[in-house]
């Protein structure tokens, strides 16, 4: 059995510790430090040194893999080589020589580049297959949208797109929808979500534990999904051709292909 694909992905300030605490106890997948936005200017050398202590801890000692959002070199240089670093989010990326050079001061680090203008978007797969080291892409989508005027969410359904296009072709996992910014707004977040797996995103980060629910139960194959592509492998480990099954679901290469990534997804292959 593999492990699920992350779903859930928490952003906590870096320059609240307590904060950082209580996010590695909240039943997200990931926990992200920020140390861009979520940071007032004169908080963040504070911010950095709060986050490599945390990090100075080997990654099995926290309860889930922790990635920090880094505002700059400085920040990558600082937190690189220490043991209880998963991952660096990149934020403001445009070209893959950015990426290759943040690469070469986190050698050995997964990175995730951010995508969050229309340069970006435009130069997506040649930064999602910058280098070896990134293992995902996603969008900074209240960045893209000020980019390009956007005034809804539909307007954003492009960029989502060729980002998945994008990440598939370099081979690497779906990408993270981005935060939904209203806290209150569950039902919202619930059909947002809803959108963004229609669209191939899978999983998506958020700025609160209340979030976190509602995002695993939109993205997380549900049981019966499970079932069916199960059945369906089962099927074609008897049969390679084309081939319907008892209830006349008609199963080939395609479909076949489909059902591992759910069970992929799931943990299940």
């Amino acid at each position: 059995m593999t492990t699920a694909i992350p779903v859930t992905w928490l952003y906590v300030p870096g320059d609240r510790p307590d904060v950082v605490d209580k996010a590695l106890r909240s039943g997200a997948d990931v926990v992200i430090v920020d140390l861009e936005d979520a940071v007032a200017p004169e908080r963040k050398e504070y911010a950095r040194t709060a986050t490599a202590e945390l990090l100075t801890e080997p990654a099995a000692a926290h309860a889930v893999p922790v990635h920090v959002r880094v505002h700059g070199e400085d920040d990558v240089r600082a937190l690189a080589g220490l043991p209880g670093l998963s991952g660096l989010r990149l934020p403001k990326i445009t070209h893959a020589a950015g990426v290759q050079h943040l690469a070469a001061l986190a050698p050995g680090v997964p990175l995730y580049p951010l995508l969050e203008s229309a340069l970006a978007v435009e130069h997506a797969y040649t930064i999602a297959s910058a280098h070896r080291s990134v293992r995902g892409v996603a969008l900074g989508e209240a960045d893209l949208r000020a980019d390009l005027g956007v005034r809804d969410d539909a307007g954003l359904d492009w960029a989502r797109g060729r980002t998945v296009v994008a990440a598939r072709a370099a081979g690497l996992d779906p990408p993270v929808q981005s935060v939904y910014p209203d806290l209150r707004d569950l039902d919202g977040l619930r059909s947002s979500c809803a959108r963004g797996r229609s669209l191939g995103l899978w999983g998506r980060a958020a700025i609160h534990p209340r979030q976190l629910p509602v995002i695993e139960r939109a993205f997380r194959p549900t049981a019966q999904e499970i079932e069916a592509a199960e059945e369906i492998v089962a099927a074609a480990l008897r049969d390679t051709g084309a081939q319907a099954l008892a209830d006349g679901r008609f199963v080939d290469a395609a479909v076949v292909a489909a059902a591992r990534r759910t069970l992929t997804l799931a943990g299940r292959a």
